[in-house]
C-alpha cells in the first residue's frame, strides 16, 4: 500500500523547529506538514494557538525557506505541505508562501475557503469563493506549488461532495483538498468511500485525528451533545476501516498526524504511528 507518514506541526507546540524534525525522524516519520503563521513578539497565546513554537513565522518565511529545507533535510523528512491560515483574500501572502515552498521543495500549501455560519447566505459564499480562488489558481500553475483546501467542520466545505463542488471548478493540478475524517465527526460525515471516490485526482492527502460526541447538560435537562478530541483508537472515526477503503481506491500518499487528543506530543506521535502501522499489518497491505 505504501502509506506514508508524516506529522502537521500544529500537534507539536511545546517543540522549537529544529527539535521538532529531530523527535518526528527519531519515532520513524517519514514527512512533515509545517505550521505557517504569524508569530507577535511576545505573544503567550494557548500551546496550539499562536505561541505554538513549531511554526514558520508567516512574516519572514521567505527569508527562512532555505533553512527550512535543511531542517527538514538533515533530519530525512520531506515536506509535504506548508499549513498557512491565509483566506484566499490574502493573495500576497499566499505568493510569498508559493514562492518559499518553492524553495522548500514542498509540493502545496494550504489556502482557506470561507466559514460558514449562516450570517451570509451559502450561495453567494460560494461564488465569491470559486471567483476568489482563480486568482489562487493562477498563482499555483505559475509557481507549481498546489493550494489545497481543506475539509473542516464550520467550514463552507465541510464534507467530501461540498469539497469536490467547489474544486471541480478548477484544475486538480493546481486545486485540491486534505479529507479529514477527525473534522468530519464534528460536522460532514458522509460515506469515506464514497468521499474518496468522489474527490478522486483532488485529494491531496489526509489529516490523521480522532473525535467523539459527548453528552452536557445538568441532571433533568433534555440530552446535548458536543464533540471533543480523542484518542486514535477511542473516537467514532474506524481507522482500520478507513485505511482498507484508502487501500481500496488505490491511495499511497501522506498521512498526517494531528491529533488534538490529551497527552504530550511524544508519547502521542510514538503511540500513533504504531497504531496506524499495525493496522496496515493487520490488513496485510
Amino acid at each position: 500500500m505504501s502509506l506514508k507518514y508524516a506529522a502537521f506541526t500544529v500537534m507539536m507546540p511545546e517543540f522549537e523547529l529544529q527539535e521538532a524534525a529531530k523527535v518526528l525522524n527519531e519515532l520513524g516519520y517519514e514527512g512533515v506538514e509545517w505550521r505557517v503563521h504569524s508569530i507577535p513578539s511576545g505573544e503567550n497565546g494557548g500551546a496550539i494557538g499562536r505561541a505554538n513554537k513549531a511554526t514558520i513565522d508567516m512574516e519572514t518565511i521567505d527569508k527562512k525557506a532555505k533553512d527550512m529545507l535543511a531542517i527538514s533535510e538533515d533530519s530525512g523528512l520531506e515536506i509535504l505541505g506548508l499549513g498557512t491560515y491565509l483566506s484566499y483574500k490574502f493573495v500576497d501572502d499566499i505568493k510569498r508562501c508559493m514562492e518559499a515552498a518553492k524553495i522548500m521543495d514542498c509540493p502545496s500549501i494550504r489556502v482557506s475557503t470561507p466559514s460558514y455560519d449562516g450570517s451570509v447566505n451559502y450561495n453567494d459564499l460560494f461564488e465569491e469563493a470559486v471567483e476568489g480562488f482563480g486568482k489562487v489558481e493562477e498563482l499555483a500553475s505559475q509557481y507549481g506549488v498546489r493550494a489545497n483546501i481543506e475539509i473542516h467542520n464550520g467550514n463552507m466545505c465541510s464534507s467530501a461532495s461540498l469539497a469536490y463542488r467547489f474544486v471541480s471548478h478548477f484544475d486538480p493540478d493546481h486545486i485540491g483538498v486534505i479529507f479529514d475524517p477527525g473534522n468530519m465527526v464534528y460536522e460532514g460525515y458522509e460515506n469515506w468511500q464514497l468521499g474518496l471516490e468522489l474527490l478522486g485526482p483532488y485529494l491531496s492527502h489526509l489529516h490523521v485525528k480522532n473525535a467523539v460526541w459527548v453528552e452536557v447538560g445538568g441532571h433533568g435537562t433534555p440530552k446535548r451533545w458536543k464533540t471533543i478530541p480523542a484518542s486514535m483508537r477511542e473516537g467514532l472515526v474506524p481507522w482500520k476501516y478507513v485505511i482498507s477503503v484508502l487501500d481500496k481506491v488505490g491511495y499511497k500518499g501522506w498521512m498526517s498526524l494531528e491529533d488534538f487528543s490529551s497527552g504530550d506530543a511524544k508519547s502521542k506521535l510514538a503511540d500513533d504511528i504504531n497504531y496506524l502501522k499495525s493496522i496496515e499489518s493487520e490488513l496485510n497491505i
